[in-house]
């Protein structure tokens, strides 16, 4: 049975974002066409809001409803500590472990050739001119573990070794509360590269 052409046209908007496949993008169109107007409505306006006052902060590129961000504007984070990471929800990641009491660059991509995605189309230009006016001692790079992350930490490294700023990567290996049995074999290797003395 064909869908009717506003349903189908809800689904495909549906079915377009990250994460959402055929069923769930289905269910989610059925959803919204079952609940009052004034919901549906809210929902628009929440939508719309969202989309008009969200920006970047002027200094990291976070995501902020200010010009610069809760965090960058917090006096009691560490300036001279920046960790770069991929995407604004890494920051919320970080910011959940209660760990990090630094400041954040990010970078809205990584390093991809293959895609056409090189140096100057992330922020690591505005990172350079970052790091050229203040006094960071150290950038820890917390991209993801797959090639193009670690692709794009080497370059950081590589790009801020003049600098003479120290700079990190994070540990990767073993989950905690994980089993050794279950682990791949790239995992257990950094695991045991990233190993520590008790």
């Amino acid at each position: 049975m064909r869908m009717i052409k506003p349903l189908a046209d809800l689904y495909e908007q549906l079915r377009r974002l990250p994460g959402v496949g055929s069923k769930t993008a289905l269910r989610l169109a059925y959803h919204i066409i079952d609940k009052p107007d004034d919901e549906v409505k809210q929902l628009v306006q929440t939508l719309l809001a969202a989309k008009q006052q969200i920006k970047l902060c002027t200094v990291c590129y976070n995501l902020s409803d200010q010009e610069i961000c809760s965090i960058c504007s917090d006096k009691t984070r560490d300036e001279k500590l920046i960790c770069v990471v991929e995407q604004p929800q890494d920051v919320m990641a970080m910011e959940r472990s209660h760990g990090y009491k630094g400041r954040y660059h990010v970078l809205h991509g990584v390093l991809s050739p293959l895609d056409g995605v090189g140096p100057d189309n992330i922020r690591l230009r505005e990172l350079l001119v970052r790091l050229r006016i203040s006094e960071v001692r150290e950038v820890i790079v917390a991209t993801n573990s797959d090639v193009e992350g670690e692709a794009t930490a080497v370059y950081i490294a590589q790009l801020l070794k003049p600098l003479g700023i120290e700079v990190t990567r994070i540990a990767h290996g073993l989950p905690v509360g994980s089993d050794l049995e279950f682990a791949d074999e790239m995992t257990l290797a950094r695991a045991l590269a990233n190993r520590i003395n008790m």
